[in-house]
């Protein structure tokens, strides 16, 4: 139920449960890791089967536990680590604990016709440890407890003047301008690359003198 297809530097994992919603078991989320940390180019593109995304964990499995498991932090972890631009290509709805793999990717674009929630409260679960920060980072508190606290469900366009979602792109075209998003990036040096993702996430480059360092006159 994920497929993994490298081309020219990119990987592109796809989430095929499409009768299911996308949804994510145990299972699938080892083989996410897996595909994810084994990342052998220059860029990895994360997308999904069918009109959703991901409708987050396997209502059966979360009752039995996967709702809490480490697996879900694990993955955003190799995500966010990952020396690759990741590019998030939401062909539909993002829900729940899918919500951390994306919120860990470098850059998100998404069809029109997408929507954004993360019920776990309603559930009676907390999100996973780093998924509040993360949204906090790209939407903002007030936003962020929108979705967490206030249970709102956000659309697409609402999601792009939020930060959340970088750009919109009608359904056949959206594959396309995710594998145009990582050229500049596969065709990289990889030092170069991970040195730029790097000081993205605040991480202290040798060699690159720091923002506030005193500079020449």
């Amino acid at each position: 139920m994920i497929h993994v297809s490298d081309e020219g530097g990119l990987r592109t994992i796809t989430i095929a449960r499409p009768d299911k919603a996308n949804s994510l078991t145990s299972e699938m989320l080892e083989a996410l890791i897996e595909a994810v940390e084994e990342a052998p180019g220059g860029a990895l593109m994360i997308t999904g089967e069918g009109k959703v995304f991901s409708a987050g964990a396997d209502l059966d499995e979360a009752k039995a536990g996967l709702a809490t498991s480490p697996l879900w932090e694990r993955l955003s972890h190799a995500v966010a680590e990952s020396d690759a631009l990741t590019v998030a290509a939401l062909n539909g709805t993002l829900a729940g604990g899918a919500f951390g793999m994306v919120l860990a990717c470098d850059l998100r674009i998404a069809v029109p016709g997408a929507k954004f929630f993360y019920p776990v409260m309603q559930l009676g679960y907390l999100p996973q440890p780093s998924d509040p920060a993360r949204l906090t980072a790209l939407v903002g508190r007030g936003r962020a407890r929108m979705i967490l606290l206030a249970a709102q469900k956000i659309a697409a366009d609402e999601a792009v003047a939020w930060g959340l979602v970088d750009r919109l792109v009608e359904p056949e075209s959206l594959i396309g301008e995710a594998a145009a998003l990582c050229e500049a990036a596969i065709a990289a040096e990889p030092k170069t690359r991970a040195g730029i993702k790097a000081m993205c996430r605040g991480v202290t480059v040798p060699g690159v003198i720091s923002a506030d360092a005193d500079l020449p006159s």
